[in-house]
């Protein structure tokens, strides 16, 4: 995932994660990523919500990804063996009822035996796969399993394998120490195991026999060989949880992208178009798009969802305004989900799509009336933008939905006029769907030239295209449609109701007839 390091899953979530789930919809796409693996929904998770910083890291991990997309079987069969490698200690347990170096050496022994064979199976697949991999990422992953484990290191890690079964017997020397006890106990290399050395006794040695029924010389002999063979137990367990890191962080990173290849082939079923996006640095602030779909719609709804168009480079204010049920607060998710897998490497759903690389994405949707509420909701907006506030950095991106829509229209239209002039003055950019005429207006008479004009898309007979199109704020937002889609008949007029003057008396039955 990483050129010059491993991925680091203890780097925290952003605070705004929360934020970002709810109101970009993200729970279906990681739940497509996950495939029905909690494991690899977390990963996943992760990565989404924890973006790389250049375009440099991100055109690295794309190229690992259309390696693996135009070999599924590859990384799943990857993903696999490192599982079943993480999965060694629970397959090497023993019940063994005495805790002694000796049994420490045979779990540890066991499990480096199995790790020993998942090892061999990736080196298989290095020797079959480096040839026709096009990424850095893995011909160097390959090649480095080439080196690492030649026939020569694992044909030397097979013979220490049989060396540590001391079937033969453990040899342990010592030194004697005050009061004749025992010091210095280390375990020697036994001599060849050749014919003539097994028949030649060693000349001036010594030896004795123990019955198998003395138990108390049988626990002291198990005792000294537990001494002799401890820096061995602890070596071999070092060597074991160095292993198991290796295949830990290799599952991790293999996970990322089974949730990947999960998420394109859901999307492919859906005829959903995915493509691995351009990306540019920071300070050009370029947003181009075509046909640009919102994962998490795509992923609910029947085929043929409609993407939208977006030629918004240089632009750092986007205001879209437009017709109800229009589509706006689709394009506004849509633009939230592409960015955030643009950076975390991973393709979008558009025919084309090219942005820079953000130093945070946020979003400052309306939310539904909370009845725990201590404060209003004008109240609320203020206390969640004052948030974003403090986190919110040059060269970020904020997503606006209906924010400050809770008050009157000159309030809340002055309110965003205000926060999206200073965020915009700080290189910020700033997508706003609003529904405030009195604040677009506003924006599109300052006739600024960083900003785009958006409108959801209406033709005469009402009909919604679903699409946006550039164009000026309008006065209405076509609710009398929505009425008609909903009741099958135009809203009729209420007639005007005349006041009457203060020496005028009111007509009897003017209230009823009101």
């Amino acid at each position: 995932m990483h050129r010059d390091r491993d991925v680091d899953l203890e780097t925290p979530l952003p605070p705004n994660a929360a934020a970002l789930t709810r109101d970009l919809g993200l729970d279906a796409v990681l739940s497509a990523m996950g495939g029905g693996d909690g494991r690899v929904l977390e990963l996943a998770r992760h990565a989404l919500l924890t973006g790389l910083e250049t375009p440099d890291e991100i055109r690295y991990r794309q190229g690992v990804l259309a390696d693996f997309l135009a070999r599924p079987e590859l990384v799943r069969d990857l993903y696999r063996l490192a599982s079943e490698g993480v999965e060694t200690p629970r397959k090497a347990r023993f019940l063994w009822f005495r805790d002694s170096a000796d049994t420490q050496r045979q779990k540890a022994l066991r499990m480096l035996e199995l790790l020993v064979g998942l090892l061999r199976q990736l080196r298989a697949a290095a020797d079959e796969h480096a040839g026709s991999v096009q990424s850095e990422g893995l011909r160097e992953f390959f090649a480095s399993l080439r080196h690492e484990l030649d026939d020569a290191y694992l044909a030397v890690l097979d013979e220490h394998l049989r060396e540590l079964e001391f079937k033969d017997g453990a040899l342990i020397s010592a030194e004697l120490g005050p009061a004749s006890r025992g010091r210095n106990y280390a375990l020697r290399k036994q001599r060849g195991r050749s014919l003539l050395g097994r028949l030649t006794p060693d000349v001036g040695s010594m030896s004795f026999s123990v019955s198998p029924r003395d138990e108390f010389s049988m626990r002291a002999l198990a005792e000294l060989r537990d001494r002799g063979i401890a820096h061995v137990a602890n070596a071999l367990a070092q060597s074991t949880d160095h292993i198991l890191s290796f295949f830990r962080t290799l599952q991790a990173e293999l996970g990322f992208y089974v949730a990947c290849v999960n998420l394109a082939e859901r999307l492919e079923e859906l005829e959903v178009r995915v493509v691995l996006p351009e990306v540019a640095g920071r300070e050009e602030q370029a947003l181009t798009g075509r046909g640009l779909v919102d994962t998490p719609l795509a992923l609910h709804a029947e085929p043929g969802v409609v993407g939208s168009d977006v030629d918004a480079d240089g632009r750092r204010l986007i205001v879209v305004t437009g017709a109800n049920e229009g589509g706006k607060s689709t394009f506004l998710r849509s633009l939230g989900v592409a960015q955030l897998l643009l950076e975390a490497g991973i393709f979008v759903t558009a025919e084309s799509f090219r942005a820079s690389v953000s130093s945070g994405v946020f979003t400052h949707f309306k939310r539904e009336e909370d009845a725990s509420m201590r404060s209003g909701k004008l109240d609320e907006e203020l206390r969640r933008m004052s948030e974003i506030a403090d986190l919110i950095r040059p060269y970020g991106l904020l997503l606006c939905n209906e924010s400050f829509a809770s008050t009157n229209e000159a309030e809340g239209s002055e309110i965003g006029r205000q926060v999206v002039h200073a965020l915009v003055a700080d290189d910020i950019r700033v997508a706003y769907v609003t529904h405030m005429y009195d604040l677009a207006r506003g924006f599109h008479g300052e006739a600024l030239e960083t900003a785009l004009f958006l409108r959801a898309d209406r033709r005469a007979d009402g009909t919604r295209t679903f699409r946006m199109i550039p164009g000026e704020p309008e006065p209405t937002s076509y609710g009398a449609d929505s009425y008609r889609r909903i009741f099958g008949r135009a809203p009729q007029a209420q007639p005007e109701r005349v006041e009457a003057g203060p020496s005028e008396p009111v007509p009897r039955g003017s209230q009823a007839q009101a």
